[in-house]
């Protein structure tokens, strides 16, 4: 069997046991996290969310680039025609890690430059070999964002050998 048969199967599994019925579209603790396509690092996992409280977007190493801020945009136009509006009372928490595999590119800014839009000189600031400095500029970045006034935003660390989150950037 396959690994589409197996996960599949599983699914209807998981519709027969575990399926929450009613779920909304917008999350119940009106928080979106950023965070690592890492398998390691589920952020509901991690952060021990439930079914339908936070609402994730996964990249590589976590990151916020422009892409990222055009994702939150874009949910916040979702949220505006559902009538609420991601704004104040809304949670923006950057999540990365330990081990990230982005910092085994450091060394090819022809991978890194177009990712994060910038140039050389530009790639230096997103601190990629040091995952604390990194959630401090992609933290501090959010913050600039004027189309995204009046959410709260903060940086978490996980370890992944140990499981635990370390608060980087208070809110």
């Amino acid at each position: 069997m396959g690994v589409v048969e197996t996960l599949t199967g599983r699914n209807a599994d998981f519709a027969k046991t575990q399926f929450t019925e009613g779920l909304r579209m917008m999350p119940a603790l009106k928080t979106i996290v950023i965070g690592c396509v890492d398998p390691r690092v589920d952020p509901e996992a991690v952060l021990g969310a439930g079914p339908g409280e936070i609402a994730v977007i996964r990249n590589v190493g976590g990151r916020v680039t422009p892409r990222t801020v055009e994702e939150l945009l874009m949910l916040r136009k979702v949220t505006q025609a559902a009538g609420g509006d991601l704004g104040p009372g809304w949670e923006l928490i950057v999540l990365q890690h330990t081990h990230c595999g982005i910092t085994l590119l450091a060394d090819q800014p022809d991978l890194l430059t177009p990712y994060f839009e910038t140039d050389e000189q530009g790639l230096a600031e997103q601190a990629v070999s040091d995952p604390r400095a990194a959630i401090a500029h992609d933290v501090a970045a959010l913050r600039a964002e004027t189309r995204l006034g009046g959410v709260r935003v903060s940086g978490l660390l996980y370890d992944v050998a140990t499981g635990q989150v370390e608060t980087v950037v208070a809110p």
